[in-house]
């Protein structure tokens, strides 16, 4: 598929189509003679990205504590959401890999397809501005946004964690990475939560934020699985 027959799926300007070319190379293509990777504009679509999640929440939700928005625009700017996105969107059927990066699994990576969105994001920002950008974000995560404040709330398990912690013993639990597993670019982090020395929960993501949002839910598992709340010890 050529970038303008993408753009035309994408529902932008065909204008963008050079940006749009970029957006989609993965730096490990400049080995074979690529002449410009993503990384410049992956660097800008994240902070337009970051903008325009920031505003529509504002707008959307003026009910909502700063924390909750907080939480929220973290789960809908987060790699999960954007790598969910690339594949809905195709991205990852058009990148431009490396054959070496293509062979270990690249156009399947969550890091490169969330660093792809966010530099498709600033190339159309580039190309057609704000309003066009605030159009196509909303298109590709619009329904996101409008689910992000109790999603991110119901999936936000270190904060019910500390919660319950907080009321039943006045104590913060605390996290520790026990290992990293993988490549440098696919680590498999996992991580306990403590309080004190007592483990409440163990568990394994692809970031640490991830590990230990895997850590505290086994933990609250574990206390909602007794019939008092006590804490699993």
């Amino acid at each position: 598929m050529s970038p303008r027959e993408f753009c035309r799926k994408l529902q932008i300007p065909e204008t963008c189509a050079p940006l749009v070319e970029q957006a989609l190379t993965h730096r490990s293509a400049l080995a074979e003679g690529v002449t410009a990777s993503n990384e410049r504009l992956e660097f800008l679509g994240d902070a337009v990205l970051g903008f325009i999640v920031t505003e529509k929440l504002y707008a959307l939700f003026p009910d909502r504590a700063e924390g909750d928005l907080s939480r929220a625009r973290a789960l809908v700017v987060s790699r999960r959401t954007l790598a969910q996105v690339a594949k809905q969107l195709g991205v990852d059927q058009v990148l431009r890999l490396s054959a070496g990066e293509e062979a270990q699994g690249g156009r399947q990576r969550s890091s490169i397809l969330a660093d792809a969105v966010e530099a498709l994001i600033a190339a159309v920002y580039l190309q057609a501005g704000m309003e066009e950008t605030r159009r196509f974000v909303w298109r590709v995560l619009g329904d996101v946004i409008q689910r992000a404040p109790d999603v991110s709330r119901a999936h936000d398990y270190k904060s019910r964690l500390q919660e319950k912690t907080h009321a039943l013993l006045r104590q913060t639990p605390e996290y520790d990475v026990v290992s990293e597993t993988g490549a440098d670019h696919d680590k498999t982090f996992c991580v306990q939560v403590r309080l004190g020395e007592v483990v409440l929960g163990t568990g394994t993501g692809k970031s640490k934020k991830d590990a230990e949002q895997a850590a505290a839910r086994e933990a609250l598992e574990k206390m909602e699985s007794r019939q008092s709340p006590s804490l699993p010890y």
